[in-house]
């Protein structure tokens, strides 16, 4: 028998076995998952489109200012000397592209009342260190910010213990407190929104927000695109969430300064992972979580992000299921971990069963088969098809779900260079959710099994879901930092000031110049 002979036969009982009972089951459930991602993505554009209508509606009624409040009349000044006041907290590692004109957005907000921003690293050998220092000099007679060191941690991860610095210092008199990702590209409006919505609400126990990808164009960046997309369906509800993202967090000022709920010892005691330690913590207490319509942002990844750093940030990812507080916060994420393993491995496979049936009928086609074998074929053909049209309602509803939160981000700031979806690859997006969903479980596993990760040149390791080790040196980590490509390492490391100094200066030059996914459609 010639090998081609061996390869139909196989193509043939690999087709026929596809067409068993239980693989018939496998491959209509990757069509209910495809249609399921659909009608959530159909649902949080709905969300999203919902407060577009509103702002256009708002400025139609007169109110240029829409962008910031959908009535006028909260901007007199009889309503904003009323506002209570803010301490913005703002964790930083590293130096990269985008750092500029994200911190640039957070401290030009037009919030009316009074407001102080907290930079923290955790030494002034990290090049944000500089960096930051730099840029305030442009706005201090005009913005309440400072840098804070907070050296090492020893009991949490270093981002925990800074946001917990942060929350030591911020003024008496703060009633909110906002954490944000140095990644996160604010809105003008974006913490007087956040702020109406905690006056307006009291029992608020966290109010969060999520990012809008805007991929650079390498695979990875897609993969990470794809893996944020169907979590944005948990934040886009335009109130009431199960979810929390820990890149943009407010939260009463009390909360922190009383240790209520147990937050700060919750955090401090052995935390790796805010946004899943405060969840938790929620969730035990009853607390609500919202997510307020206007709260997406913008997120530019690195233009040189590569396979390998998509691959350990999944691993940071997944990493995160490891961490717990409480055994009832255990058996939650361990459900999380087999429902996702399961359902991405669930949604993988048809697409590889869908690939034997194709090619086991091109096979049969040109070899003019039994009428037996014609008959597999078209089963498994009309298998294929459904996944097709499932694929393709999944890929739309995608696209408009983006369409619509660009949309958005352009109306909620007027004043940055417009976004468009002229630069997405819906082709790479296509092979990233392949690609992605294959690599989630085999991530998860590795996570679970080594009890340890590296997070931005520092490595932790869990014991009890807690941090109960945490080693540091020059050689244990990569110099740049998984998304955003930031310099990890001043003094300490490489590079070496003056590459410090090129970078500073090509960051600035990149936040005057419009990205290319800055264009207009």
């Amino acid at each position: 028998m010639s090998a081609l002979d061996s390869l139909d036969a196989f193509l043939f009982a690999a087709s026929r076995a596809f067409l068993t009972p239980f693989a018939i089951f496998v491959q209509i459930q990757g069509c209910i998952i495809c249609l399921a991602l659909a009608v959530g993505w159909a649902s949080a554009a709905y969300v999203r489109n919902r407060e577009i209508k509103h702002m256009k509606a708002s400025m139609e009624c007169g109110n240029s200012f829409a962008f910031l409040c959908h009535d006028i009349n909260d901007l007199e000044h009889s309503n904003q000397v009323n506002l209570p006041r803010v301490t913005v907290v703002m964790p930083l590692k590293g130096f990269g592209e985008h750092n500029l004109h994200n911190w640039r957005s957070q401290v030009t907000s037009l919030y009316g009342g009074p407001i102080e921003f907290l930079f923290i690293v955790e030494s002034t050998e990290d090049p944000a260190y500089h960096a930051i220092s730099l840029l305030l000099k442009d706005f201090q007679d005009d913005v309440d910010a400072k840098v804070i060191v907070a050296g090492y941690s020893t009991t949490c991860s270093q981002k925990i213990h800074n946001q917990l610095v942060g929350a030591e210092k911020m003024h008496k008199d703060s009633k909110y407190i906002l954490f944000l990702d140095d990644d996160v590209r604010l809105h003008p409006g974006t913490i007087g929104a956040l702020t109406a919505e905690m006056e307006k609400s009291p029992e608020i126990f966290i109010q969060t927000g999520y990012p809008l990808d805007l991929p650079s164009g390498s695979l990875g960046s897609y993969c990470i695109y794809e893996y944020h997309m169907p979590c944005s369906m948990g934040f886009a509800t335009g109130g009431k969430t199960f979810f929390l993202w820990g890149g943009c967090m407010m939260m009463h000022a009390d909360d922190f300064r009383l240790d209520n709920f147990g937050v700060v010892s919750g955090l401090r005691d052995g935390g790796y992972s805010d946004d899943m330690t405060l969840a938790a913590i929620a969730g035990a207490h009853k607390r609500l979580i919202t997510s307020p319509p206007v709260a997406v942002f913008p997120h530019p990844l690195a233009s040189d992000l590569s396979f390998g750093r998509y691959w350990n940030y999944l691993r940071k990812q997944t990493f995160v299921l490891e961490s717990y507080v409480s055994k009832v916060n255990w058996i939650m994420n361990r459900a999380l971990f087999s429902s996702h393993c399961y359902l991405s491995w669930g949604f993988v496979a048809p697409f590889f069963m869908a690939m034997i049936h194709i090619a086991a009928a091109i096979r049969i086609h040109y070899n003019a088969n039994s009428t037996e074998e014609e008959t597999f074929s078209y089963g498994g053909l009309s298998l294929v098809g459904g996944l097709a049209i499932c694929t393709v309602l999944e890929l739309l509803s995608m696209w408009n779900l983006t369409k619509v939160e660009v949309e958005l981000c352009n109306m909620l700031s007027p004043e940055a260079p417009p976004m468009s979806l002229a630069s997405y690859n819906w082709c790479l997006v296509f092979i990233a959710i392949l690609v992605d969903n294959f690599l989630y479980p085999i991530s998860a596993f590795r996570s679970h099994f080594s009890q340890s990760i590296n997070w931005s040149g520092i490595r932790y390791y869990l014991k009890d879901g807690k941090i109960s080790r945490i080693d540091r040196g020059k050689g244990i980590g990569p110099k740049y930092t998984d998304l955003s490509g930031k310099h990890l390492y001043g003094k300490r490391g490489t590079p070496p000031k003056a590459s410090f100094i090129s970078s500073l200066a090509r960051s600035l030059q990149q936040w005057r110049t419009p990205k290319k996914y800055d264009g207009l459609d």
